[in-house]
């Protein structure tokens, strides 16, 4: 099971989360967040580390995207928007592309079709009017009644309590988890201990 720890502000904290083992770390480009990155992190502070650095990105030119994958050394890029596929399998040249869905009903997840061939990865998350980050939850139990053909994401208001819900999801393509606002001291500054524990927990399943 990947960690993914999204919304990040601070290169002090991105290194503790290197070291927990935290598979990617989520640095937002999107300006009407809280968590808007530019300003907080110097690209030099993000040189190296063991995490993928994601940048996450909603309806962003693809020249604006390219110029902060070089900038700041991504290795994955997470479109949160309505971006086209033509846009993500250019991306895919040069990093991993996780393409967002925002689900509400059942009949969000057909989404995905349009999306299928033009990333490696889908993230599920909660439909919100900020793109991600609302801390809520959509119904999981969706999941298994519909046929998801790529590894996924699973995302939208995990707590460190949900480690049991997410043991029970049997899907084979779940990849991993995308944690942000519920394991917060403020929005951009984790609560590093929290995460921790949740990571503990996830590994002992």
């Amino acid at each position: 099971m990947k960690i993914k720890v999204c919304g990040l502000t601070d290169s002090v904290q991105i290194q503790q989360l290197d070291t927990l083992g935290v598979d990617y770390t989520g640095l937002i480009f999107y300006k009407a967040s809280p968590r808007f990155v530019e300003g907080k992190l110097m690209a030099e502070e993000l040189m190296g580390g063991a995490g993928i650095r994601t940048g996450v990105f909603v309806n962003e030119k693809e020249e604006e995207i390219k110029k902060r994958i070089v900038q700041y050394g991504l290795k994955a890029v997470q479109l949160c928007g309505d971006e086209e596929p033509t846009l993500c399998a250019t991306l895919m040249h040069d990093v991993e592309v996780i393409k967002v869905v925002h689900v509400e009903t059942s009949g969000d997840l057909k989404q995905m079709r349009k999306y299928e061939g033009y990333c490696n990865y889908f993230l599920l998350d909660t439909v919100s009017s900020g793109y991600g980050g609302s801390g809520q939850k959509f119904d999981w139990q969706m999941l298994s009644d519909n046929t998801i053909t790529k590894p996924f994401f699973l995302s939208g208001g995990i707590d460190e309590m949900d480690f049991e819900r997410i043991a029970s999801i049997r899907h084979p393509l779940l990849y991993g988890v995308d944690i942000n606002s519920r394991f917060e001291l403020s929005p951009g500054i984790k609560d590093i201990d929290k995460i921790a524990r949740f990571i503990k927990k996830i590994k002992s399943l």
